[in-house]
């Protein structure tokens, strides 16, 4: 798979991959959105909450407020409090719970684990596909998701230039990040606005 072409697999022992970018509680993490959903564009602000350990709240706004969509992660739990009308198609509700449980999943446990010079990827088991998340050897700092079939890669997530959040310098807050889709069109540019 190319996903993991030019890398070479090493032993993993029982490891676990962390995100961390959407790991304090009680956290808004608020970004300016730009969604493009077939031939549709959306933007307002998407603010990303951790309640409780294994609990988010995702909710999406136009800028003037107004509600476009509102979701709720509990474990393995999804609920869907609000959804505008024109956006309330099984397809479009599927793919972005995906998308954003990828995004905000902490803990995951890895079945191999790849190196390169620069990289560490790490491949779970998600369902019926696959999450790969690739680090930078220097800072150790999450810089992709790839999530793939068994034969092609679906989506991936990027993470750009990570700014440590005034209030913790363990919390790591990525400065933009980027969802892109490989076989719909669906794309995701988020842009972090910062605390004045």
């Amino acid at each position: 798979m190319r996903t993991t072409e030019g890398l070479r697999e090493v032993p993993h022992a029982n490891l676990e991959v962390t995100n961390s970018y959407f790991s304090v509680i009680d956290t808004d993490y608020v970004y300016k959105a730009k969604i493009e959903i077939y031939g549709r564009n959306l933007g307002g602000i998407l603010v990303i909450k951790k309640m409780g350990p294994e609990t988010h709240r995702v909710v999406f706004t136009t800028e003037f407020g107004s509600k476009i969509f509102d979701f709720l992660f509990e474990g393995d739990t999804f609920t869907k409090n609000f959804v505008l009308e024109d956006l309330d198609r099984k397809l479009i509700i599927t793919t972005l719970e995906k998308d954003f449980r990828v995004l905000i999943k902490e803990n995951v446990a890895v079945v191999q684990k790849f190196t390169s010079e620069n990289l560490e990827v790490y491949k779970s088991v998600s369902d019926k596909s696959f999450n790969f998340y690739f680090s930078n050897t220097s800072e150790g700092r999450l810089t992709k998701i790839t999530n793939t079939s068994k034969r092609k890669e679906k989506f991936e997530i990027l993470f750009n230039s990570i700014v440590p959040d005034s209030a913790s310098e363990e919390n790591k807050i990525a400065d933009s990040i980027d969802i892109i889709h490989k076989n719909i069109k669906l794309a995701i540019h988020l842009d972090y606005l910062k605390n004045n």
